[in-house]
């Protein structure tokens, strides 16, 4: 039946209504595909981006486990930015040194199920690293026997700097880094809905602007920033004790992030970066969606999983109030995170004589173990005799020769850096007396055997060394507990082996972190 003159113009009012309504659906989704387009571009933008070319990198460590992702995060404690009135209110004053006061390493293990965060104390003490100029920064000439305090590396060589020495520090491949200005700490604890901390007692640091009563109470931003910094008067001043604090608040951080439901919602989580992006300074490679992405990959961890350590030192032989790297313990825990695999328990002691029951130290397979056998001054065809004995035991002999004006008594291992430290102890088991040397300019993950003059054959093969799984670590003390080996648990336990904690911590377990003469 054909429509009557009225239903034809009713139909055609009708479809002229539909077109302008798509129409009009077109220009709003479009609008706010353009919103948020805009938004994210306002954020890129904000965000200090430093390309560092590889070159400036030097010798990178291997990149053991692919699957994995370590991101070096710092605190920069400059005043750079800062108004006046945003001085006084963070109790900052106008120093305009560009010093980091954080030193982090957070080490994502694969499928981002676990998270380890390893706090470097800014008062280490490194070797001179060759460090770029670049604009604002002089650059640093390499002297391997001379040290430098890690927090002022930013100031000498800007972040590439900072980068390069942990890297060649810990052996730990680096895949980004983030660092992060005071008021955009102070804009993220807002963000976050301020943070629980505990203290003992009372506390009025008119340096810091920290003012808090005693027991568990509920902060935000200026008042965070002013517990993250406070140090000299609590406790017994050290920056050790600091790190400690600040742990057991990003403990409390960790489950009130976990608890909010933040993580599962991108729109919450890209307003946290807006606010933090003005105060952030990243890599080249490090977008906006990798921010945001790697917070909502966390949204189903727990915090038992999430696990705070701090390198293990001792003090600066020639400053007591400096540190220095406890070896073989923090070279064990940069193995752990570097290859992504659980490490066996680091004292946190020196490590007792051979035979006494000392510190177990962290071990791999002969069959990964790649070496050099070489003779020392004065000893002649021990090289080959030695490269033959360890070839039998499974070790993986790149070559023999001698050694160029080597002169000691003992036979000594070198090697590269952190990260070969389990090849070194493997290796320093088959002998019966050998020391080992960090020499910078060697291959990292080759080892140079160098015989001493009193050598006279390897050790008495331990049948140890045989049972040792090819891929994971022994022990090296008797009786001690069946091997760590790498597995899908990853680094779990680090802290326990280590004296941490993890995010599960109680807020009021924090005590030994404020006990000392400068406390009440």
């Amino acid at each position: 039946m054909r429509p009557t003159r009225g239903g034809a113009r009713r139909e055609g009012k009708r479809r002229h209504v539909l077109r302008w309504i798509a129409v009009a659906a077109v220009v709003i989704l479009a609008s706010g595909t353009l919103a948020a387009y805009l938004k994210y571009r306002a954020v890129y933008d904000s965000i200090t981006r430093v390309t560092v070319p590889g070159s400036e990198l030097g010798k990178r460590p291997p990149d053991f486990s692919t699957a994995s992702e370590n991101i070096l995060v710092y605190g920069n404690d400059s005043r750079k930015g800062l108004d006046k009135h945003q001085q006084v209110l963070l109790h900052t004053g106008s120093d305009q040194t560009d010093n980091t006061d954080t030193i982090m390493v957070i080490h994502l293990s694969p499928g981002h199920h676990e998270v380890t965060v390893m706090s470097i104390p800014r008062d280490t003490m490194v070797p001179m690293y060759e460090c770029d100029s670049g604009r604002g920064y002089a650059g640093q000439l390499a002297d391997p026997n001379s040290y430098v305090q890690i927090n002022s590396l930013l100031q000498a060589g800007g972040p590439g700097c900072l980068w390069k020495t942990v890297e060649q520090l810990t052996g730990i491949y680096i895949n980004h880094f983030i660092g992060i200005g005071m008021l955009g700490f102070v804009k993220v604890v807002n963000d976050l809905g301020g943070v629980n901390v505990c203290v003992p007692f009372k506390v009025n640091d008119p340096v810091s602007g920290l003012n808090l009563k005693s027991g568990e109470q509920h902060i935000t931003g200026i008042q965070a920033l002013a517990f993250w910094r406070t140090r000299e008067a609590m406790g017994d001043g050290s920056d050790l004790q600091r790190i400690q604090r600040d742990q057991f608040m990003s403990a409390q951080v960790v489950k009130g992030v976990l608890h909010s439901g933040l993580l599962s919602n991108p729109i919450r989580l890209l307003s946290v970066v807006s606010d933090a992006a003005a105060s952030m300074t990243t890599d080249a490679g490090m977008t906006v969606s990798d921010l945001v992405g790697i917070g909502q990959s966390f949204r189903s961890l727990a915090g038992q999983n999430v696990q705070f350590v701090t390198v293990p030192n001792e003090p600066w032989r020639q400053n007591a109030n400096r540190v220095q790297l406890m070896q073989p313990q923090a070279g064990q825990v940069f193995a752990a995170i570097a290859r992504d695999m659980t490490v066996p328990k680091v004292s946190t002691t020196p490590p007792a004589s051979a035979g006494s029951g000392g510190a177990q130290v962290l071990t791999t397979s002969p069959g990964k173990v790649k070496v050099e056998v070489l003779n020392g001054s004065g000893v002649t065809r021990a090289a080959s005799e030695a490269a033959a004995g360890l070839t039998s035991r499974g070790f993986d002999v790149t070559g023999t020769g001698d050694a160029p004006n080597f002169a000691y008594t003992k036979s000594v291992i070198e090697y590269s850096t952190a990260a070969d430290m389990p090849a070194v102890n493997t290796l320093m088991k088959q002998l019966t007396d050998a020391t080992s040397l960090q020499v910078s300019t060697l291959a990292p993950g080759t080892v140079d055997l160098i015989l001493g003059s009193d050598f006279t054959g390897l050790a008495p093969q331990s049948p140890q060394v045989n049972a040792t799984p090819s891929t994971g670590s022994s022990q090296a003390s008797a009786g001690a507990s069946p091997s760590a080996s790498a597995s899908a648990s990853g680094v779990a336990g680090l802290a326990q082996s280590t004296g941490g904690i993890t995010a599960a911590a109680a807020c009021t377990a924090d005590g030994s972190a404020f006990s000392g003469p400068l406390s009440p």
